[in-house]
């Protein structure tokens, strides 16, 4: 039994949107696009798949094996409507936090996304929707080339041999409530092969970031962690520069729980990302 929430019904069954398989390179714009230039390639195809209960399950779960872990992270900030505050106060908890849950050498927080389909819906600025897209934050080339570009910012020539191992975490949270619409599937990074990595592109105004689409494969383990409170968090791991025995990039998308009631509010949420760097 988990040390967390009540466990509640054991697998749902839900859709989750994969890419289907398509020719060319899948390229979504984070901008309105170019006058006829679709603001994303490529067909999202529902699967309808288990997606099973991880609480009683949370405590086997490891970043570095299935890539995502449960853990109670209580918050004392609660300023989420000031980006400045975010960034000065929320960043540097995040980073203690990892510090010592992961045993980093070094934690650096680089940026983060609140997420509410509402608001994002109402052009609020700052706000997006949850992604019901199956996807990984970067890929093999691009968490190199963002560790790279975050440490250049800070004044920092980025060599790999120089610095060692470090990955990319995430550390998902709800804001103000349990999330009850739209939670977070994570794929176990076990099951998940390397064809089922699409290399995207993401094209912002000044930059073009790439991420993986995910195809589907019914061997693919799906969990998630229903009712996730304000003082839980999710961490997953987007990518490590260790290439063996451990868990490089986790899946993962919003879906639609069937067990979520009716008129459950829209999921609000924050995800931080961070720059971990292990020990020698």
């Amino acid at each position: 039994m988990s040390e967390f929430s009540p466990v509640t019904v054991a697998t749902v069954r839900a859709p989750i949107n994969f890419l289907g398989p398509m020719p060319e390179r899948p390229v979504k714009y984070q901008y309105e696009p170019p006058a006829g230039v679709p603001a994303l390639t490529g067909e999202y195809v529902p699967h309808i798949v288990p997606v099973r209960n991880a609480r009683p399950l949370a405590a086997k779960f490891s970043l570095d094996r299935e890539g995502f872990e449960l853990v109670h992270a209580p918050s004392d900030f609660a300023d989420f409507g000031d980006e400045e505050a975010i960034r000065r106060h929320y960043y540097r908890e995040v980073e203690r936090f990892l510090e010592t849950r992961i045993v980093a050498a070094k934690v650096l927080v680089f940026d983060h996304n609140i997420r509410n389909a509402s608001r994002a819906a109402a052009g609020e600025a700052g706000i997006r929707g949850p992604v019901e897209r199956a996807h990984n934050d970067f890929t093999a080339q691009s968490g190199v080339d963002r560790a790279r570009q975050e440490l250049k910012a800070r004044g920092v020539d980025f060599h790999p041999l120089f610095f060692g191992n470090f990955a990319l975490v995430n550390l998902w949270r709800p804001i103000g409530r349990p999330v009850e619409k739209s939670p977070l599937a994570l794929c176990d990074a076990t099951t998940v092969e390397p064809e089922d990595l699409v290399e995207s592109d993401l094209v912002y105004p000044d930059r073009v970031g790439e991420i993986y689409s995910i195809t589907h494969n019914s061997s693919q383990r799906w969990h998630y962690f229903p009712r996730l409170k304000p003082d839980e968090a999710i961490l997953i791991k987007s990518y490590d520069s260790r290439k063996y025995d451990v868990a490089r990039f986790t899946p993962h998308a919003a879906f639609d729980d069937p067990t979520s009631r009716p008129d459950a509010p829209d999921r609000e949420s924050i995800e931080v990302r961070a720059l971990v760097f292990y020990p020698d």
